[in-house]
């Protein structure tokens, strides 16, 4: 046993010593964290236009700021970005992690002193709660993949910018990067097709025991590697026993990752955003992922129904009930107020309250009425693929087609397989079957004749892979929609279809 595996076990039990403390009391943890955030940033530019020195609880935040999305914050992150200090935490951001809006284009989210330690903190605890509940460490002295994006940085105005993954990067403690891969050198690879074949390249030698990232992009290389040696990625790296993933619903790729592994390992899902670092899966044996309730954000949860209500609830830990979809609303000690992230979540405990991610407030289908969310189409396929054996899905999205025509609308399903069904018809009736089974609302659309039953357009193998490409979105922590309420994603797509003829 190395020394990291051996320090590792009394640091677990009392990481997870501290998590039982702060747990057990999430109302009072919820509000030791939303006085202090208050407190801090009264002087700020936000603070004196919203009287934050007038605020005494929930009540009175709400009244006095509002839900704002990205585009609704902008023109205080914009005074940031431009240098300007204590506009919306005190002093200036450290960082600026860079995404991708979908109507804002280039997104700078804040990440200041304060809230960066809770980024690292929440990595680390989620490998520790693992090392504490399995009494498993020894993947610790071995090699450590992060696939992620480029740890390069930029700046302006006395602000370095980069990619979450990659300002993170920047951050593993000391005691980790003489293990750490791939080498920072070949991270800094902007192009992921070149970069995805050096870190072959780079790790095909090496002792690897734990691997990270987003399921599709982690597929992409294990493919590589399975296309460069003809085996198993158990094979190339015998101790890898240990798959951490964020960022997607890892059912629909689970079956065709576990079959290029060549044997079940272990798994840790972690819900990490720019935002904040949300929640990391605690417990092997328990559905869903821990909350983090004192890191650093002030949560509320708007009923998915009413989020676009002139003026929804907006309910505290202590109010949510389970088996619900909340649109999940922060304030942080990164200066993000009343802050929708566009995720939504499902409780599924609430001792500990623990959550499932269940889609994007802003990614359903409702051009019918219906309002089908992530989690219905995901569980839609998992439940197809179980009635389908060997069947295995590379990737999948969901958009409506509209037609003048009644009865001639429909839902197209556009689905990549790396092993496709040998009758498709069948696979697309037990789609729709489970469909009209998980939204009341979809069901009578069809019994109604007002959509006729879904359409099931194959791809080609590469399909998303080559699509993303195409729109500069290739690896990273770039992710392909579940589902739109339009046909910009799934149009694209479509010059991607199979040769056999769509299915319903």
């Amino acid at each position: 046993m190395g020394i990291r595996s051996f320090l590792s076990k009394p640091v677990a039990s009392w990481i997870v010593k501290q998590q039982a403390q702060w747990s057990s009391r999430p109302g009072a943890t919820q509000q030791q964290v939303f006085h202090h955030l208050i407190q801090r940033a009264r002087g700020t530019a936000f603070g004196k236009d919203h009287d934050f020195a007038g605020i005494k609880d929930h009540q009175t935040f709400k009244d006095r700021v509002p839900v704002r999305d990205y585009e609704g914050l902008s023109p205080y992150i914009q005074r940031v970005v431009k240098g300007e200090e204590n506009v919306l935490w005190p002093g200036k951001p450290v960082y600026f992690a860079k995404t991708s809006g979908t109507t804002s284009g280039i997104k700078y989210i804040p990440i200041t002193k304060d809230s960066i330690p809770f980024h690292i903190a929440a990595a680390r605890d989620a490998l520790l709660n693992y090392v504490h509940r399995t009494g498993k460490s020894e993947f610790l002295d071995k090699k450590l993949m992060f696939l992620s994006g480029s740890p390069e940085i930029d700046q302006k105005n006395g602000i370095y910018i980069g990619r979450l993954s990659g300002i993170v990067n920047h951050h593993v403690p000391g005691y980790l990067r003489t293990n750490q891969m791939p080498s920072y050198e070949t991270n800094c690879i902007d192009d992921w097709e070149t970069k995805l074949d050096t870190i072959v390249k780079e790790t095909l030698s090496q002792d690897m025991s734990l691997i990270s990232g987003i399921p599709p992009w982690v597929q992409m290389y294990f493919d590589r590697i399975q296309a460069k040696t003809g085996k198993t990625i158990s094979e190339v790296f015998p101790n890898f026993n240990l798959f951490v993933y964020g960022g997607v619903n890892f059912e629909p790729y689970k079956a065709r990752l576990f079959d290029s592994i060549g044997k079940k390992i272990d798994s840790i899902e972690t819900y990490p955003a720019s935002e904040g670092f949300i929640a990391f899966q605690d417990a092997t044996a328990e559905e869903g992922l821990l909350l983090l309730l004192n890191s650093g954000v002030f949560y509320e949860f708007i009923p998915v129904e009413q989020y676009f209500d002139a003026n929804p609830p907006r309910l505290t830990i202590e109010e949510v009930e389970l088996g619900k979809n909340y649109a999940v609303i922060m304030s942080t000690n990164a200066g993000l107020w009343g802050y929708s992230i566009g995720d939504t979540v499902k409780f599924v405990s609430k001792h500990p309250y623990r959550i499932v991610v269940t889609g994007r407030i802003k990614h359903f289908i409702s051009a019918f009425g219906e309002h089908v969310i992530g989690e219905e189409v995901e569980k839609a396929m998992k439940e197809a693929l179980a009635l389908n054996p060997g069947v295995e899905v590379t990737e999948f999205t969901v958009a409506p087609y509209v037609s003048s025509e009644k009865g001639q609308s429909y839902h197209e399903w556009l689905v990549e397989f790396s092993k496709a069904p040998a009758d498709l018809s069948k696979f697309a009736k037990d789609l729709d079957v489970a469909m009209i089974r998980l939204n009341i609302y979809y069901d009578d659309l069809i019994t109604g004749n007002i959509l006729k039953s879904l359409v099931l357009t194959p791809l080609q193998a590469g399909a998303f892979v080559d699509y993303m490409k195409s729109l500069g979105k290739l690896g990273g922590q770039n992710k392909a929609p579940r589902l739109s309420n339009d046909r910009a994603f799934a149009d694209g797509l479509s010059v991607f279809k199979h040769d056999k003829q769509r299915m319903n």
